[in-house]
């Protein structure tokens, strides 16, 4: 499966979110036991996921990081049962070079950090090792602090400069399959996401596959006043202009009312 990245250019990936932990901001407690976590990787895949994404650690606005033991105890038992019974892509969703080489050695394919390699900067040297795909996103400050009045200058760029400099550690350290996240809701101020979002085809210029989160997050639903289990429109539409604007991969909870509004949007888009 390792393959899939010469493929990412030709269709949409759609990443499906598994978060076996207790306090995820919209569905923590849901899948955290091994026999909950593989029935919910059975109904991702059965939507139309192509990569599940496993996490142990709530990344929420406010949330503090938990010890390696206890994401690895979280993760590798599901990541196991999945690898051995799914055939599916599987992304570990960790900031943690000891979880990763864990999850790699485990069956997982792709790294997703969402630290963009400022936590632990080992993790591009164990991506590297397995010749796995490593996913670098842009976070400001950490989940604990990050929407504590965060500024910027020039959203656009100062988020397209981190992103080059972490796919460039990665690339010094040996990986081949550099993925960038503009890391949608992390350290971002309403308006913030929203620039982003309009000017997603901007970061097509950095020549790296593009991974778009955007599902449930607070701005989907700012608008309505929409709690995160009532955020299914803005997380479509999001979708949908992300799609349209360039991006390779989808990381939704939501896959199969996901896939089906942007596979319908994008046939409309390449009709001829």
């Amino acid at each position: 499966m390792n393959d899939f990245y010469s493929l990412l250019r030709t269709r949409i990936f759609y990443m499906g979110i598994l978060n076996v932990t207790p306090d995820s901001f919209s569905d923590g407690g849901k899948f955290d036991s091994l026999g909950k976590a593989y029935a919910q990787a059975v109904r991702l895949k059965a939507d139309g996921a192509d990569i599940i994404d496993v996490g142990g650690e709530s990344t929420r606005p406010g949330s503090d990081s938990v010890h390696v033991d206890v994401e690895l105890e979280r993760t590798i038992p599901v990541i196991e049962k999945i690898s051995h019974n799914l055939d599916v892509l599987i992304s570990i969703d960790t900031n943690k070079s000891k979880v990763a080489e864990a999850a790699l050695k485990a069956g997982a394919h792709i790294v997703n950090d969402i630290s963009g390699l400022t936590f632990d900067p080992d993790i591009a040297a164990v991506t590297a090792r397995h010749d796995a795909a490593l996913a670098v996103m842009h976070m400001k400050g950490s989940p604990k602090t990050m929407q504590e009045d965060p500024r910027y200058d020039n959203v656009v760029k100062e988020v397209k400069d981190f992103l080059v400099q972490a796919a460039q550690k990665a690339l010094k350290a040996g990986v081949k399959k550099i993925i960038v996240d503009p890391g949608f809701g992390f350290g971002k101020r309403l308006q913030d996401n929203y620039i982003l979002l309009k000017e997603l085809e901007s970061f097509k210029e950095l020549g790296w596959p593009l991974l778009i989160g955007t599902s449930r997050k607070a701005f989907t639903g700012k608008l309505f006043g929409a709690p995160p289990d009532d955020r299914l429109e803005g997380t479509i539409a999001t979708n949908i202009l992300a799609a349209l604007k360039g991006a390779d991969i989808l990381r939704v909870h939501d896959v199969k009312a996901v896939r089906r509004a942007v596979d319908l949007a994008m046939t409309i888009e390449n009709a001829e």
